[in-house]
């Protein structure tokens, strides 16, 4: 402040710590245990922008996870999630330039007020994918494979789960509910060549470091731990392709081919072998006539060890278990008419019906969880005929005791969820059948070891008449064919 009569000269400085508590526009409190075990809570926690928002870690074990912002608090940690990333902090983590990553696709402006019926229902479908992703964490690896077959489909006209240049929130926790079940080398088996998918998972894990690193950045204003992104996929080195004119030598194409073997297989114990054969290939060298034959006559003998041990083994009777991966049916699995005789809403999870099902059993009525609350209410679950699948262990859903599975149908995007139904007049108990697919089912044990309902899922489906097949065959009872209950057509059955 200066005037003619006195000047005056002075220097405020002030940090992030004194202007974050003051200016926040919401407050989120949640515990450590929470902190920790939902990296991506974690990760949007950290990337908002501290003078937005202040972040409460309490030591409590059972502290409530919370969003309050102005008079209102949440308490859904899908929609705290949502707030965060949208209007609850004026866009900050879906505007360009404020934020690493859109997080709603940049859509969370443009929906307000329906002012764009595109944004409008991107926002509505990752609400859902979200919904799907906590069915995930609540469910068994057993749903992951069924999910990933239907992702397979669904991308292949799509880049993420809704319109957007890049993964969304409903991409990222779609993501990590699928890696907390699955991941390395079972997840790689899983996805086989589903080629969409795979792409996909790719992608989503790229992002989730991105997003690492740029909440390292913030953690000494948000003060929170940095988050761990939990392994997906297992990387494989894949080398840039190598182009030929046709009139080389065949010996620079069997070094450039060697090389291309050594970069991508792992070293030997001694750390020589695979480096030593990429050294050769690099100076030139390639390979003499004289290694060309050796390599031949290693891959014969080779060839007739494997042709008569192979001559040597038995032969498997397919039809009374410890077939071969190869011979493998939907004989494998015991799918069993039943009846839903009581159901009630499980006390802790807003996604599950507990449910009491007879399958004609001496033991009395079966306990199953279901995670249908979003697809069904009370009056049409109770006394519902039912397809289950009896041989898989029994395994806690939610706490609930869970002893075999009700197939549904249902499409892609999984909003839309149809029972699988047998036909009027099937008896209670009864085992369906798939002509040409004869056979005893697998033990419980087995099932889950093997992960035989993981590879045979793919191919339970529903066909153009809704009718459930697996490979084209109908699933029949003694009355006649199983359907979806409301004929839903071209649907993964799980």
């Amino acid at each position: 402040l200066e005037t003619e009569a006195l000047k005056f000269k002075y220097t405020v400085t002030m940090t992030a710590a004194d202007v974050s508590p003051r200016s926040a526009l919401a407050t989120l409190t949640l515990s450590a245990s929470t902190l920790s075990s939902d990296p991506l809570l974690a990760l949007v926690a950290t990337i908002c922008p501290p003078y937005q928002t202040k972040v409460i870690v309490s030591k409590k074990k059972n502290e409530p996870l919370s969003l309050t912002i102005g008079p209102d608090t949440m308490t859904h940690r899908n929609a705290i999630l949502r707030s965060l990333c949208g209007s609850g902090m004026h866009n900050a983590l879906d505007s360009l330039g404020s934020s690493p990553l859109l997080f709603l696709g940049g859509h969370s402006a443009s929906s307000f007020a329906g002012a764009s019926p595109v944004s409008s229902l991107a926002i509505a479908g990752i609400s859902s994918w979200m919904s799907v992703a906590s069915s995930i964490r609540e469910g068994s690896a057993d749903d992951v494979s069924a999910l990933i077959g239907q992702l397979n489909g669904y991308f292949s006209t799509r880049s993420f789960v809704v319109p957007s240049a890049a993964p969304t929130l409903a991409d990222l926790d779609l993501y990590l509910a699928i890696v907390a079940k699955v991941s390395g080398e079972e997840l790689e088996s899983m996805v086989g060549s589903s080629v969409n998918t795979r792409r996909w998972l790719v992608q989503c894990g790229a992002t989730l470091e991105d997003l690492a690193i740029a909440a390292a950045k913030n953690a000494e204003y948000s003060k929170i731990p940095a988050s761990k992104v939990p392994k997906g996929l297992n990387s494989k080195p894949r080398p840039l392709p190598m182009f030929f004119y046709g009139d080389e030598d065949e010996s620079v194409v069997a070094a450039a081919a060697s090389a291309v073997a050594s970069a991508t297989a792992p070293a030997d114990k001694k750390g020589k072998g695979s480096s030593a054969k990429a050294a050769g290939a690099a100076s030139g060298g390639g390979i003499s006539d004289e290694q060309k034959k050796a390599a031949a006559e290693k891959r014969a003998k080779k060839a007739a060890e494997k042709a008569a041990k192979k001559k040597d083994q038995p032969k498997v009777n397919a039809n009374k278990g410890g077939a071969p991966a190869a011979e493998l049916n939907v004989s494998a699995l015991d799918i069993r008419v039943g009846k839903i005789v009581k159901a009630w809403e499980h006390e802790s999870s807003e996604k599950l019906w507990c449910e009491e099902v007879d399958l004609g059993e001496e033991t009395g009525p079966r306990k199953i969880a279901s995670g249908l609350r979003a697809f069904y209410k009370f009056d049409d679950m109770q006394n519902r005929m039912v397809l289950v699948l009896c041989n898989l262990k029994a395994r806690p859903l939610g706490g609930f005791p869970s002893h075999g599975m009700v197939l549904c149908a249902s499409n892609a995007d999984h909003t839309g969820v149809e029972f699988a139904v047998p036909p009027e007049g099937a008896k209670i108990g009864e085992r369906v059948t798939f002509e040409g697919f004869e056979g005893e089912p697998e033990p419980e044990n087995k099932v889950a070891k093997k992960k035989i309902f993981i590879k045979l899922a793919p191919d339970l489906k529903t066909d153009g008449n809704g009718e459930v097949v697996w490979k084209g065959v109908k699933c029949m009872t003694s009355a006649g064919v199983c359907k979806a209950v409301n004929g839903m057509a071209n649907a993964q059955v799980s």
